[in-house]
């Protein structure tokens, strides 16, 4: 917006409070805010929402223009919300206790070298071509012993025991290439695209590949961290599956829970520069879900995070206290809301040996040699399984590929939906709602399954964003009494920990990464508990809801808000950030379209929308088969090059590996690239019955998944490049998601850390909205943080860990920003240098010697 308001003054009165031409600070903040609304004048009494009509997005420009005037203290969207008049809000400014001074300015990022990208990038290349000759080689050798077999018997152990040499194989690789590549994890700092960056980046590419993931919730988990170098005590229980990278300095005392959705890496990316540090957890440590653990991080014996929270780097909590918020605040909440069982060590080690027997007498011959066992039941296709009939050229070959993965496809979709509807019930049937089990028993086993089974992402992905997500929901358990259908009640990414007790109320809208937390646990114990989210609410993206929370009807939950434990339930009100404050349920222009929202013109506009989704469904599941069926030509074609090339065969089944995930690259970008027909997106406020937003909601169904695979390489950047991203030259993307790639602007040199995300749209009821993004240089994002639309970021600003980073924010260069909602951070919130050190030994005093001791094994 052209810049509107009035000379800056500078002058002070003699208590320090800014003055100014007109009487002082009311008469400023009036006017800075006529500017922005477009408006001669603006009562000092009016209500920011109710009477000027203004928005979240309006107010954000409006704290911006607040922010660079040098006689107007810095005003954040919580003061506004607060308070929202100019009146209120001059005297809530005034009035307010002195506050450490902003954090001095970060250091500008130094460019990179290209020469230093490009030669990393090749030997990265050049380790994953060799990861892949390695599984070519096993995966020949295998197929060739397995296929000598005699009798489903033989065959059956043959494939017990090449799986599990498999399985051993690949859980040992990363144990063995983090001692060899790197021996002891210790604090450090280099930059990425070094020779130290790709010892690192080769061991945290084979810790995420690894199968030991699946085992998170597991004690053998556990006991793999601790080959890693991890000192972990006894009766510890890890939940979340994000492999701490840098395991040596992980600490982590007996007893202490760890929830799923938890990042404690133990390094992070700062302006181009990989820092390593520790992280360190008492006894009796309870880490609730979707937290991060900055480095140099630590919390005392019996201490708690709650949930959607986040420690800061060298943030420290002390034995005993509890903490929730981004970053931490004390709170008085206790997150740990059962008592324990008994869950001895015996039990430990019985469930976890159970859980091995099971995967590798089961579930891995079933995969190996499964495939053997069904090709002699299947009608013989001699032009794909018979290497000396296998023609590259005939048309029998690709009839015979499209019918084997036509029929493959349809299956798998068939079967999976019988089972996910019908496999979990049974489950379901041993557990009680609000009963305590120990864990590791027959109980937490059928739970743990139930969880897995229902969770699956691709029923969620075909039908989220349509009617039929809520067909689909109540299939597999959800309550969801009587819907007022909207078109677009769920998202494509929704997820629970048990689907049979969780109930949404009637005309209540979920945006995506909702995740119902209606299972507590402790170190010994776990109870299910039915969640229930209020009618007529709107939530926001990725938010945990958990059993218990306190909203009622008619609540507005923003994104990453913090859903409260505590308190007088919450109803016909907005909740914002983490710990949550109340803000409007809606303002105008979220209720702009909702004359679209009822009577004939609805109805007619939801049955418009119904078959444009149902033609969506149709486009994407012939795009998955398609994409199906050219993998499976390439995978027999290798079949085929192997019938004659003899020894050869292991170099070509990697190669096959590289060129598929090239292919699938190239299909996805394609796909996108013609829903879009090759233009840019253009930012949009439109009703969600507007053919636009149908239109978006195909775009968000192009899977991406595939990216994983190109964190932290220069690979993804070119992909981004390809999908629409104005992106600068060498960017180090340790995970980022992006929405809306042509929305996006990144410069040279910026740093995207794991699992942050760059947003460029918001869906508030029935309403959408879109605007572009701009990071400059040298930008840092922190790990699990979240930019908005319409955020503007200067060079070398950054982003704290975990931050939500609202709509129409206006972050200046080299600036430091976090939270949630972001600020500028304070000097108190910033550690110098040395002090996580420091921390860190404060943390091995008496009060937590024992997770340095007897603590940990």
């Amino acid at each position: 917006m052209p810049p509107t308001d009035p000379t800056k003054h500078t002058a002070k009165d003699v208590t320090g409070h800014p003055t100014g031409a007109g009487g002082g600070t009311e008469q400023i903040l009036a006017e800075v805010l006529a500017g922005v609304v477009k408006r001669d004048h603006v009562p000092l009494d009016s209500h920011f929402f109710d009477d000027l009509g203004a928005n979240s997005l309006i107010m954000a420009h409006f704290c911006a223009r607040v922010r660079k005037r040098d006689d107007l203290p810095s005003v954040s969207m919580k003061d506004v919300y607060g308070s929202p008049t100019i009146r209120s809000l001059a005297a809530a400014l005034t009035g307010a206790p002195a506050e450490a001074p902003v954090a001095p300015p970060a250091e500008a990022p130094v460019p990179g070298s290209t020469w230093r990208y490009v030669l990393c990038g090749a030997a990265q290349l050049l380790v994953f071509a060799a990861y892949c000759f390695l599984t070519g080689l096993c995966t020949v050798e295998g197929y060739q012993w397995i296929n000598a077999g005699s009798g489903a018997v033989d065959v059956y152990l043959r494939s017990v025991v090449f799986g599990g040499a498999a399985f051993v194989g690949m859980c040992v690789l990363p144990v063995v290439a983090k001692w060899v590549l790197v021996g002891r994890w210790q604090r450090a700092d280099f930059p990425v695209w070094g020779l130290a960056y790709l010892r690192f980046w080769t061991v945290r590419a084979l810790l995420n590949a690894n199968p030991m993931r699946l085992f998170a919730g597991n004690p053998l988990y556990v006991l793999y961290l601790r080959t890693l170098g991890a000192r972990i005590g006894k009766g510890v229980t890890i939940l979340s599956p994000t492999v701490p990278v840098c395991t040596d300095l992980l600490t982590v005392g007996a007893g202490t829970i760890i929830r799923k959705d938890s990042h404690f890496l133990c390094y992070r990316v700062v302006a181009g520069r990989v820092q390593t540090g520790p992280v360190t957890l008492g006894r009796n440590v309870h880490i609730g879900e979707k937290t991060v653990l900055d480095i140099g991080t630590s919390m005392g014996d019996g201490s708690q995070l709650g949930h959607s929270s986040a420690l800061f780097e060298g943030q420290v909590v002390p034995a005993g206290l509890r903490r929730h918020g981004s970053p931490a605040q004390p709170t008085d909440v206790d997150h740990v809301r059962i008592p324990g069982a008994h869950c001895s060590t015996v039990r430990r080690a019985l469930y976890g040996l159970a859980a091995l027997l099971q995967l590798l007498l089961v579930y891995v011959p079933l995969a190996v040699g499964g495939g053997f066992l069904l090709l002699d039941l299947a009608p013989r296709l001699e032009a794909l399984f018979d290497p000396d009939v296998a023609d590259m050229a005939s048309v029998r070959f690709y009839a015979e590929a499209v019918g084997f993965s036509l029929a493959l496809f349809a299956a798998v979709i068939v079967v999976g939906a019988v089972t996910v509807s019908l496999v979990p019930r049974l489950l379901n049937l041993v557990i009680r709602p609000d009963q305590v089990y120990p864990l590791y028993g027959p109980h937490y086993s059928a739970h743990r399954a139930v969880a897995r089974l229902t969770n699956l992402k691709f029923f969620t992905w075909l039908c989220g964003d349509s009617s039929y997500i809520v067909h689909y929901l109540r299939a597999i358990g959800y309550d969801l009494s009587h819907v007022e259908q909207t078109g677009s009640n769920f998202g494509t990414e929704v997820r629970h920990e048990n689907p049979y007790l969780v109930s949404v109320g009637r005309g209540t809208m979920v945006a995506d990464g909702l995740s119902v937390l209606n299972a507590d646990y402790s170190a010994t114990s776990f109870r299910v508990s039915r969640a229930s989210i209020g009618a007529h609410s709107f939530l926001g993206n990725h938010i945990a809801y958990p059993a218990g929370g306190r909203t009622g009807e008619n609540v507005l939950l923003a994104t990453k808000v913090m859903v409260p434990l505590d308190g007088e339930l919450r109803e016909n009100v907005g909740l914002l950030g983490s710990p949550s404050f109340e803000v409007p349920r809606s303002v105008e222009r979220d209720s702009s379209f909702d004359h679209l929202r009822e009577g004939d013109e609805f109805h007619r506009r939801l049955a418009a929308k119904n078959r444009y989704n149902l033609r969506t469904i149709g486009l994407f599941l012939f795009v998955r088969w398609l994409h199906s069926f050219l993998l499976t030509v390439l995978g027999f074609a290798a079949f085929a090059v192997y019938g004659t090339h003899g020894i050869a065969a292991d170099a070509l089944v990697g190669a096959s590996l590289v060129v598929g995930l090239v292919l699938t690259a190239a299909y996805y970008v394609l796909v996108e690239r013609l829903i879009t027909r090759f233009r840019s997106l253009v930012p949009q406020l439109v009703s969600i019955y507007d053919p636009h937003f149908w239109w978006q909601e195909r775009l968000w169904k192009v899977p991406v998944d595939f990216l994983v695979v190109f964190n932290g390489t220069p690979f993804k950047n070119l992909l981004w490049r390809l999908l629409g991203v104005r992106i600068g030259r060498r960017v180090f993307d340790d995970g980022v998601s992006i929405t809306e790639r042509t929305l996006t602007t990144i410069g040279d040199d910026c740093t995207l850390g794991a699992h942050s995300k760059i947003q460029a749209h918001s869906q508030e009821d029935g309403t959408y909205k879109s605007d572009h993004i701009v990071l400059g240089a040298g930008v840092t994002l922190g790990t699990g943080a979240l930019v908005h639309y319409g955020v503007s970021m200067g060079d070398g600003s950054q982003l704290a860990p975990d931050s939500f980073l609202m709509k129409g924010e206006d972050v200046p260069c080299l600036a430091r920003w976090g939270g949630n909602p972001a600020v500028a951070l304070r000097s108190d919130q910033i550690a110098p240098a040395g002090q996580s050190n420091q921390n860190n030994q404060i943390a091995h005093t008496a009060d937590t010697a024992q997770i340095s001791t007897g603590a940990v094994r």
